[in-house]
């Protein structure tokens, strides 16, 4: 399954509503990586509009305001429009206040949490804005308070979650000693195939492209695969997320890009695996086709015999 440019442009415009009473009104539409779409100059990723130096009014991850606001605003955005009514689970990396509550739609059954601070734990005051915002939501989901830090999602299983949301986690789990790095190969663990990974973070962390990371993403563990012996060909390897839509978030101080990364139906599996899947599923088609094309067999044959049966009966009736 892969993302249109369409779809993804649902991700502002539906949000056409706020963006009427906001200063911040978005401007423009995500593209996906795997798309040969020309985004302006070699370095167009990491470019700022709005210009200007940094507040002198810091907030939270030393954020300056306009930045905060603006990135808020995308990340409501983000998360409501690209949440699929199928969606179920949802995980977020870095709690540390309810917000989250009011930006997943209310088909959302489950709110899980991790913490970007050094011991894992969720603060006290986080616990109560959670619950805060959950008591004045209707229909909010349930909240699971997990104390487990956002590199290392120790509480919750392989291919569980629908989607998972990281809002600006990554420098908040940098500057606590947490890898952030390793939160993306969690995050992608923990999704079901066909999950997605739903992420407003800064453009570059530590000198790191982050949407480079999730892009270029070949495993979910810690372990690299081994290089090849001499004379060996190389293993093929394959993308965890198959589809990487992103943009710029614009109009900040500080570079943010916003996206959406849908993890592959065969992520973590070998080509052996891959092939046997392969087959597998082509049997399955067959099966389909084979069982289409008896119902419409049966089909044919009771129009048939409700046709003759028609017609026997008009004979008898002419014959009395």
């Amino acid at each position: 399954m892969a993302f249109s440019r369409a779809a993804l442009l649902g991700v502002l415009v539906g949000a056409s509503s706020l963006a009427t009473a906001s200063a911040f009104a978005p401007s423009s539409s995500f593209v996906t990586r795997s798309s040969n779409v020309n985004v302006g100059a070699k370095n167009s990723r990491n470019v700022v509009s709005g210009g200007g130096g940094r507040s002198s009014l810091e907030l939270r991850m030393g954020l300056d305001i306009v930045t905060y606001l603006r990135t808020e605003f995308i990340s409501a955005a983000l998360v409501t429009n690209q949440t699929p009514k199928s969606a179920d689970v949802c995980l977020q990396l870095g709690t540390e206040d309810g917000r989250a509550v009011t930006f997943i739609p209310r088909t959302i059954n489950e709110l899980m949490t991790s913490s970007a601070e050094a011991d894992g734990t969720l603060s006290v005051a986080t616990r109560r804005q959670l619950k805060q915002q959950a008591d004045g939501r209707t229909g909010s989901a349930k909240v699971s308070y997990m104390d487990q830090r956002s590199d290392d999602l120790k509480l919750v299983k392989d291919e569980s979650v629908d989607i998972v949301i990281s809002l600006q986690a990554a420098a908040k789990m940098m500057e606590n000693g947490q890898d952030w790095k390793r939160g993306v190969r969690e995050a992608a663990r923990v999704l079901k195939p066909g999950g997605r990974l739903l992420f407003v973070e800064q453009t570059t962390l530590g000198g790191e492209s982050y949407l480079d990371y999730v892009d270029t993403l070949y495993t979910m563990t810690d372990e690299e695969p081994e290089a090849p012996k001499e004379g060996e060909e190389e293993t093929e390897r394959f993308p965890i997320f198959e589809e990487v839509g992103y943009d710029d978030v614009d109009k900040v101080f500080e570079a943010h890009v916003a996206g959406v990364a849908l993890k592959s139906m065969d992520a973590g599996m070998t080509p052996e695996e891959r092939m046997v899947k392969q087959v597998e599923d082509e049997k399955e088609r067959m099966a389909e086709l084979s069982i289409s094309a008896f119902e419409r067999g049966a089909k044919k044959r009771r129009k048939k015999r409700k046709k003759r049966t028609t017609e026997e009966m008009a004979e008898e009736a002419q014959a009395q």
